[in-house]
């Protein structure tokens, strides 16, 4: 230490060390002050004119002991209050000790040591937090600076989580670095316990969880974020449910920044903030499908939309989506209550501007839905919903029918009855060479899509009917990731089916942008009927390394800190996943990035044949007769006597016939 910063440290021990004794003496004349009276407080020093300069005495060599004048007061925390109320109290107690043992404590009232311990805490903290305060009142803290504040420069808003303490102290770093790249405009507190609170002047705005709803109401102010920052070290991610929130933030176009040096304490003053960003190619392990989206912008503008599933994972992207577009009128119909309102109340508040009308309504019943239809007249629909966990629908076959091929059914039979310009049918990779009964049921819907298409090819007036195919969506209800996320918060191990066990994966952003652009480009001139869309989502990848990367995203390593389990493949699950039937000739397209495939149809007149069978069998319950008409109509095993050995054996003459 040079000659000159040792002076420096002198002159500054000396200020504080006068300070602090000045307060300690306030503090013993107040207390006695406020005991007995200025009047008698004065005769009593009088009368004991050691009492004060003994207790400045104790106090300074306490303050000395505990090192008080080592800490920096424009960095004041809670660690230095407490620590002032440490020194307080034992100056306090040494002082009425030391009375006590020279026989001078006889004039002193039992409570002013504990009136003088309050205003000595008060003082001495009060001292240093102001001079935190004014610090930071001049270094521009309480007032931000005007380019912050100018429409043409203002900086990028940001939501903030993570722990209370964690979010405490990004703010106290963004407030105090005039370069930082995000304004904060809200706070997602990992419990929701401080909703409608403030910190620092931020709001606290919801949960993690209430990301959509808040982004929504956000922009509904003019104040959208653009991006969500977590507060704490990246390893914490994964009691956040990372993958959700990645795929949250994805469909909301906002990007997730961290600090990668983040270790828990507060950085050196006037420390540039670092972050970065996470990539969901990390799970991916793929970039991104980029799908050019203008062929929408002439598609939805002005035209009456209905989606249905509008609640669930795809059907709410597809609502958000579709709302930037300014439809004349969204209509969201599904039969989750809770779902429905949900999603009704995001749209009013991101979009208030477009007209929206919620409608409870199961695609099963198919009188309502042909009201709905009559009294909406909608040009386009979306049809996302359905029933898609592999186990259930293997273990009900009549509620998979009832809903993924009858209800499917019923949405096209009333978008063919009501003027409708196009449906559009969301279709999953399972239906592809189908192992499970759901696959079954979901290719049974793309073939009547299909067979309505070929149908109405000589109708330029009739609707098109589309059907899209992707593969598994990250973080969507009841699927993978989500099962991983609450396995790897609960310390694992994770569960996975097979080792060699193989899935294609999308987010649900890009898997929207297939559905809204294969609908723009299958309503083009000249696009041959019958076609379905299939994304290009790259080589499948293993499960196995899925779980893999989840674990080393959150800091862990795989087989070491948490397990993986194989616990045998379900019932109707694949080992691996096709993108194109056998049948199915693979055709390029005009969108980068996406297939199409020509399957080889069955007619109309077959395949209502047989779902009028399918519902026969499923209105009495009959699992049953529901698989084997079902799955026999696909070719899956021999043809059994009577009717369906009609139905199926006619197949192949009739799909010649319709070329």
């Amino acid at each position: 230490m040079t000659l000159e910063h040792r002076s420096s440290s002198l002159i500054r021990a000396a200020l504080i060390y006068l300070i602090d004794g000045t307060i300690a003496a306030i503090s013993l004349v107040a207390a006695i002050s406020l005991r007995v009276g200025s009047l008698r407080a004065g005769e009593a020093l009088e009368e004991h004119r050691a009492a004060l300069p003994l207790f400045v005495a104790v106090a300074l060599a306490t303050f000395a002991a505990m090192r008080l004048h080592r800490r920096v007061w424009r960095y004041s925390s809670t660690d230095e209050v407490f620590e002032v109320v440490k020194a307080a109290t034992i100056a306090v107690l040494g002082y009425v000790l030391l009375l006590v043992v020279i026989g001078g404590a006889g004039w002193l009232p039992r409570s002013i040591p504990v009136i003088q311990w309050l205003v000595l805490v008060v003082l001495m903290g009060g001292a240093r937090m102001g001079r935190r305060l004014a610090a930071e009142y001049l270094g521009g803290r309480f007032h931000p600076p005007a380019a912050a504040a100018n429409p043409e420069h203002a900086k990028p808003a940001a939501l903030l989580f993570g722990s209370s303490d964690d979010v405490v102290q990004l703010l106290r770093q963004l407030e105090g670095d005039a370069d930082a790249a995000f304004r904060p405009v809200g706070i997602l507190d990992e419990t929701g316990a401080h909703t409608g609170a403030r910190v620092r002047g931020v709001p606290v705005v919801g949960r993690p969880a209430d990301l959509a709803r808040v982004v929504g109401s956000l922009t509904a102010k003019g104040a959208r974020p653009a991006c969500l920052i977590f507060a704490g070290p990246v390893e914490r991610l994964q009691r956040m449910a990372m993958v959700d929130i990645i795929a949250q933030a994805q469909s909301l176009e906002l990007e997730i920044a961290y600090r990668p040096g983040f270790i828990g304490f507060a950085p050196e003053p006037g420390a540039s903030l670092d972050f970065r960003f996470l990539n969901v190619a990390d799970l991916l392990g793929r970039p991104q499908a980029v799908l050019d989206s203008p062929a929408v912008a002439s598609m939805i503008p002005g035209r009456r939309v209905l989606v249905t599933g509008a609640g669930g994972t795809i059907g709410r992207e597809l609502v958000r989506q579709i709302a930037d577009f300014a439809p004349a009128r969204l209509v969201l119909l599904d039969a989750n209550e809770f779902n429905l309102y949900d999603v009704d109340l995001e749209v009013r508040e991101s979009h208030p501007q477009v007209p929206c009308t919620p409608v409870l309504c199961s695609i099963r019943q198919r009188r309502q839905l042909m009201q709905v239809f009559a009294e909406h007249r909608p040009e386009l629909v979306f049809h996302a919903a359905a029933l898609k966990h592999v186990p259930l629908v293997e273990m009900h076959p009549a509620a998979g029918i009832q809903t993924n091929v009858l209800g499917t059914r019923n949405v096209a039979d009333a978008a063919r009855s009501h003027g409708v310009r196009a449906m559009v049918q969301v279709s999953t990779d399972k239906a592809v060479n189908p192992v499970g009964f759901m696959g079954v049921t979901k290719r049974l819907g793309e073939l009547y899509c299909q067979a309505l298409d070929l149908a109405s090819r000589d109708d330029p007036d009739a609707p098109r009917f589309i059907t899209v195919r992707f593969g598994n969506v990250l973080g969507s209800s009841g699927s993978l990731i989500p099962l991983f996320q609450r396995q790897l918060s609960r310390g694992g191990p994770l569960t996975v089916t097979h080792p060699e066990i193989e899935r294609f994966f999308m987010t649900v952003h890009e898997a929207v942008q297939l559905v809204l652009q294969s609908a723009a480009r299958g309503l083009r001139d000249g696009v041959r009927h019958g076609r379905i869309f299939v994304l290009d989502m790259g080589e499948p990848i293993r499960v196995i390394d899925i779980a893999r990367r989840m674990i080393r995203l959150a800091g862990l390593d795989p087989e070491i800190d948490v397990g993986i389990d194989i616990i045998g493949l379900r019932p109707g699950e694949k080992l691996y996943e096709e993108l194109f039937d056998i049948e199915e000739a693979r055709l390029p397209s005009s969108i980068p990035g996406v297939f199409e495939a020509e399957p080889r149809p069955i007619p109309l007149r077959i395949l209502n044949k047989a779902f009028d069978a399918l519902e026969r069998a499923s209105e009495e319950g009959d699992d049953d007769a529901c698989f084997t008409i079902a799955t026999r109509l696909l070719d899956r095993k021999p043809a059994p006597a009577g009717e369906m050995a009609a139905v199926v054996a006619d197949r192949p003459a009739l799909m010649a016939q319709a070329g």
